[in-house]
């Protein structure tokens, strides 16, 4: 699981493990190693979540800059290109995302 800050991924691993699926959150968004993710986890099926810098900065309250959230963006480019599950969280409520996500995941 790997997305900006805000865009959900706590939210979603908690629920998709009652699920019973195995879930991680790879940090790749405060790494510049741009295949950490792939490099720690390899994963089965990589979801990406992303989120505006307005919609996270509501969502968690975050005191960051916009030029702090484009620096997030570049470091999770990689895993945005190979996510096998993108989506864009800023209209979603959580339970949408989660329905979403479960969805996707029947068809991988």
């Amino acid at each position: 699981m790997v997305g900006p800050c805000g865009a959900g991924k706590s939210t979603l691993i908690a629920a998709l493990k009652q699920y019973g699926y195995h879930c991680r959150h790879i940090v790749q968004e405060h790494s510049y190693v741009p295949e950490m993710w792939k490099i720690l986890s390899n994963p089965d099926v990589l979801v990406f979540l992303d989120v505006s810098y307005q919609t996270a900065t509501k969502r968690r309250n975050l005191n960051w800059t916009m030029e702090e959230y484009k620096q997030e963006l570049i470091r999770l480019q990689h895993a945005r290109e190979h996510a096998d599950i993108y989506i864009d969280t800023d209209p979603l409520t959580s339970k949408e995302v989660i329905e979403q996500v479960l969805a996707c995941l029947k068809k991988v």
